[in-house]
Order: C-alpha cells, then structure tokens, then sequence
C-alpha cells in the first residue's frame, strides 16, 4: 500500500475503514462502556463519546458505604459522586447504570490496604483498584453487555503499533496515571481506551465548560476514597484495633531510644511525629513489623540501591528490557535509571540514580523511551529493600 499512497492519503483511508477508537465499525454501532466516577475527566470523556456519536452507556461504581466527605478535599466514588456522574448522563442523554461492588471492594482494596500498613508497608490502594473492581469486574461487566470497548478518564496514552496496543505516560505528565496502571494486562489494553492521553487537564476543563457540564469547576479527588480527610490510621483502627501495639524505636545501630504506638503510624521516610529529641533530624528508615520495631536514622539512612519486587505484570515482551532501563518507585517520583534481573514471579532492581524513602507495599514501574514517548514495559510491587547503612541485604 505505502508504494501507491502517500502518508496524508493512508491516514483519510485508515479513517474511512477505521472509527476515532481503532475499531472497524461505524460510530451508531459501536457500543461503549464509559466508566464514569461523577469527576470531571470521566464525564468529559462520557460527553466526547456521545458528541462522536458512538452508542454510550455510562457505569458508576459504588464502592464502600460513605458516610462523611472530606469539607477540604474530594474523594472519588462517594455519594455525591454517583449523583453528579448521574446527572451528566441525564445531560448528555445516555444510559447510566451503578455497579453495587461494595463487598469485593471492602475484601480486595481495604482489607488489603488495611493488611500492608499492619505489615509495616506503605499500600497504594489505587492500583489494587484499578486491577480488582475496575479493570477486572467493570471488565467484565462490559463484555456482558457486548460493548466494544471500555473508555475511562486515566490521563495515559494507548498507542497501537503493528496490531499491538501499548502503553505510553501521558502527554501531559504532570497527570500522567501510568504508574497507576501498571498491572493492567494485555488482554484489558487491547479493549481499553484512554481519549485524554493526548491532551492537558486544562484542555479537559475548557471541554467540560463549553459542553456545560454541571462538573466542569468540580475540583479533583485528593484522597483516598475510603479515608475520611487522610485519616487512614482512623481506618484501621475501625477495622482492626489491635494493629495499634506499643512498641520501640531503635537507631541504625539497634540501640532502644524511644516508644511508638503502633507501627501503622510510621512510613518509610516519615519525618514529623516521631518526637525523639535529636541533634539532626531523624527520619524512619526500616519498620520491623515481626518484631513492632521502627528503626530511624539520618536522610543519608534513607538511600536505596536494590529492591526486590513481587507479583509482576510484564506487558509486551522481556526482550524489551534493555540492559538499562527507566523505573518510577513512587507515583510524584521521576523516572531513575536502573538495571532488572528477572528471577520467577520476582525480579531484583538495581538502581543506578540517587534515591531515598523507598518504601515495601509501593509499586516500582518499568519504562522504556522510544520516539513515541516513555513506554510502560509492566511492573511489580516492591517486597523488600536494601539500605547500605543496615544490616538487611537482599538475598535469592
């Protein structure tokens, strides 16, 4: 074809064969799920669709049973979310369902949450939201209903090369949500699509206020659904009181100086709160949760050169793992040059850059750069990590 057409004529053929989503059927027949929070990306989204002309049906989760809002902040999937994602359905003239996920949420993402902080981790619930109730059960509801493909609000792009979906950070960075999404499969990517990949999140508000949206200066979720005001330690000790056990705080060398009153209250890196009196500042650099100990040091405690992760998602291939690749060990963090040496369903990271407060229970995504942007190769969950000032090495 490319020896009897040139780029700008393939592109209006393409188009001809092809709708906006890459699926090869007129838009009034191509049905699709748009997975609605009742925030501002979401039903910008659910909007552009219909606009398009595509059959939508909008879907709203309801996760756990809320009782108060935070008057500082947003949290996504609580009650006043389900009826603003109801009324943009109404305003945009689509159908609207609610999914009832209330139990496979509280066993999958707050048992979970509430298991890794007792176990001295720093969880991401989150991602454990995305790979539970979102991308695997709304999944599936939207195969039941014989849509073509599920459209959510994620600021990442998917970018099709030689029939196969990938992966890319967003364009807009500063909101890219890839990090999130690490544990999506290859399965999921291919039905997926994300249509704010490849613009900003100012662009998304204007879109909402010239579609008038009753979202449109609706501000963004900033805590953790589940979680009145930040205040997960409320949570867990709701949930599970006897996570709350006194115990020791220790220097790097094991020397008993202080009392804390449940490691839940400590993560990695943690500065404030630790009320030991102290020439330098002293931060947390290891929770021992066998033993109920914290451990604290200096900043230079902090600085992790090799992790061990878990429960891989690898999307694509492992020959695409150069001998130096790109990782993210926090969602706000930057991209760190690193080495992978694969074991079974584990992997060892050796990082090559600089970094502190790394801390068990987060994700550590792999990426690789090539002329279409940072690719997402998979990732893992961080397991264990190793401080060259203590003692604790990782071992096969």
């Amino acid at each position: 074809i490319n020896k009897h057409y040139g780029k700008s004529q393939l592109f209006r053929l393409y188009n001809q064969i092809m709708n906006s989503l890459g699926i090869n059927k007129p838009k009034k027949d191509t049905k699709v799920v748009v997975a609605m929070s009742g925030g501002v990306d979401s039903s910008v989204v659910a909007a552009l669709m219909k606009q398009e002309g595509y059959d939508v049906t909008g879907i709203t989760l309801k996760l756990y049973d809320d009782t108060k809002q935070s008057k500082e902040g947003r949290q996504c999937c609580a009650g006043q979310d389900i009826l603003d994602a109801k009324r943009v359905s109404e305003n945009i003239n689509i159908n609207h369902k609610i999914l009832f996920y209330q139990k496979k949420f509280k066993t999958e993402v707050i048992d979970s949450f509430i298991d890794s902080y007792a176990a001295g981790e720093t969880p991401i619930p989150c991602v454990q939201c995305n790979q539970t109730v979102k991308f695997r059960d709304l999944f599936k509801y939207a195969k039941e209903l014989k849509a073509d493909a599920l459209v959510t609000g994620h600021y990442v792009s998917r970018i099709k090369v030689n029939s196969h979906a990938n992966m890319y950070r967003a364009k807009d960075q500063n909101r890219d949500q890839s990090y999130f999404l690490f544990s999506t499969t290859q399965e999921q990517l291919d039905y997926l699509r994300f249509p704010l990949g490849e613009i900003d999140k100012s662009e998304t508000r204007l879109i909402a206020e010239k579609l008038k949206l009753n979202v449109a200066t609706k501000p963004d979720s900033q805590d953790i659904c589940f979680v009145p005001n930040g205040d997960y330690a409320s949570v867990i000790k709701k949930f599970r009181p006897e996570s709350f056990k006194s115990g020791k705080i220790l220097d790097i060398n094991g020397r008993e100086i202080g009392d804390h009153e449940g490691i839940i209250n400590y993560t990695i890196g943690q500065r404030k709160g630790i009320k030991i009196a102290s020439n330098n500042p002293l931060y947390v650099v290891n929770i021992d949760a066998d033993k109920n100990t914290i451990i604290v040091g200096n900043k230079e405690c902090l600085e992790v050169k090799q992790i061990r992760l878990r429960d891989l998602n690898i999307l694509g291939s492992k020959k695409e793992f150069n001998e130096t690749i790109n990782i993210k060990v926090r969602s706000t963090g930057r991209l760190l040059k690193a080495k992978i040496k694969f074991l079974d369903n584990s992997a060892d990271v050796e990082i090559l850059d600089k970094e502190t407060g790394i801390s068990p229970g987060q994700a550590c995504v792999f990426y690789s750069k090539d002329d279409l942007g940072d690719k997402l190769l998979g990732g893992g969950w961080i397991h264990k990590t190793y401080n060259k000032n203590l003692s604790t090495k990782l071992t096969s």
